[in-house]
């Protein structure tokens, strides 16, 4: 039975290099020097410091530039609200978001059984299984999820006959 997986991952050695491209960018631009910006990797949460909201603002700017430019969609990155962390700094904090959430995995279960076509859909940890007798139907399963622009991307892998 034809079959294909939806899932929601990043490239974290993308994510790495576009890290360290803003941080490089950051430490040689004129415009901020002195104000001690740091933009660092760790694990999956991307920290990006400041002394000023205002210079906090840009350094955030370059490093969704980066992760644009290295392909990654910024709906992958989550969080980010600046806030003061003491001595006259500034910190925001994002969450690089792999898999898909139980939540999401029913709103987009809920979505394709809408459609009525004759396919199964099961939700298997971070990932969704979809499969169905025809293969026009599956293809129209990934057009709609497609055109859905849900708030985390989906990439479609495992396509089976």
């Amino acid at each position: 039975m034809p079959s294909f997986d939806v899932v929601s991952e990043v490239d974290l050695q993308e994510v790495r290099n576009a890290v360290d491209q803003a941080a490089r960018e950051t430490s040689t631009r004129y415009d901020f020097k002195g104000t001690n910006t740091t933009v660092v990797l760790q694990g999956e949460e991307i920290v990006t410091e400041s002394s000023t909201e205002d210079r906090l603002r840009a350094a955030v700017d370059v490093l969704k530039e980066k992760l644009i430019r290295r392909k990654i969609p910024l709906k992958a990155i989550g969080g980010g609200e600046p806030k003061e962390v003491g001595g006259g700094r500034y910190r925001s904090e994002f969450k690089v978001n792999q898999g898909i959430a139980q939540e999401a995995a029913r709103e987009l279960n809920k979505h394709v059984k809408t459609m009525k076509l004759k396919v199964q859909v099961q939700i298997q940890g971070d990932r969704l299984r979809i499969s169905g007798k025809k293969r026009d139907e599956l293809q129209e399963v990934i057009s709609s999820l497609k055109e859905l622009d849900y708030r985390i991307p989906l990439q479609f892998i495992n396509y089976r006959d």
